[in-house]
């Protein structure tokens, strides 16, 4: 009669187990789904990671910010790499390869350019032609994702040597302007994505481009080859596909 209760009782809790492991609930840290890739989509990267955790029960773990704060940690243990554009996530792989697994990679969502400037844009930046006024100072992001990105609209409008002229200092990273844009209010405007407006409404206005002048850049994801988590990956990039995640990134910015 013991041997029968002690044998249902091994049973029950081994289907409540299974039961849990089905629902996704994490049965340890290691079992966290670790999320790597610049600080430009962090904020709708953050909010569908809590999502799918309080729907799933799968834990989600997100890192953003400049690659040099997390590449270290992110080769012992990263799940998923995104990147701040398609370009960036292959300079990725050149720089650090057989990391992802190139089969896996998935486009998220475009994001469109524009121009942040500051708060009741007192210098008037209505258009790019604005740019090239004198006493217009300009910051700019050689990299991160924006590499490149002022003179491919400058140059549909032949207003590269106005432009150029007018850019005050070139940094590497968006996080590098952030913080130089908040310190000197020297800088008049930052040729960007709109999606950063919306991660600094208090110290920035949008000047948005008309449609045909817009430039956008991809957003990719891709699944690390030594991703212990697999299956959870590929449902959280499942999920990031979804009608509403969708919506989440358009709140951001996005297209």
């Amino acid at each position: 009669m013991l041997t029968a209760v002690f044998v249902m009782i091994v049973a029950l809790f081994g289907g409540l187990s299974s039961a849990f492991l089905q629902k996704g609930e994490a049965m340890n840290p290691d079992d966290i789904i670790k999320v790597y890739g610049p600080g430009g989509p962090l904020a709708p990267m953050n909010e569908l990671a809590e999502q799918f955790t309080r729907e799933t029960g799968i834990k989600v773990e997100v890192t953003g910010g400049p690659e040099e704060k997390w590449i270290a940690q992110a080769k012992e243990d990263a799940d998923l790499i995104f990147g701040g554009s398609e370009y960036m996530l292959t300079n990725f792989t050149i720089h650090h390869p057989g990391i992802i697994n190139e089969k896996t990679r998935t486009e998220l969502y475009v994001r469109p350019v524009g121009i942040l400037v500051r708060k009741g844009n007192p210098k008037n930046i209505q258009s790019l032609e604005d740019l090239t006024k004198k006493g217009v100072k300009i910051i700019d992001v050689n990299g991160a994702g924006q590499l490149g990105m002022w003179e491919d609209l400058a140059g549909r409008k032949g207003l590269i040597p106005g432009i150029e002229r007018n850019i005050s200092l070139s940094v590497k990273t968006s996080a590098e302007a952030i913080d130089l844009w908040k310190k000197n209010a020297k800088y008049d405007a930052w040729i960007t994505y709109e999606s950063w407006h919306y991660r600094l409404p208090d110290v920035t206005d949008l000047v948005q481009l008309p449609v045909q002048d817009k430039l956008y850049r991809g957003t990719p994801i891709s699944i690390t080859n030594n991703s212990d988590n697999k299956k959870e990956a590929k449902m959280f990039i499942k999920y990031l596909k979804k009608k509403t995640s969708h919506q989440v990134f358009q709140k951001w910015g996005w297209q």
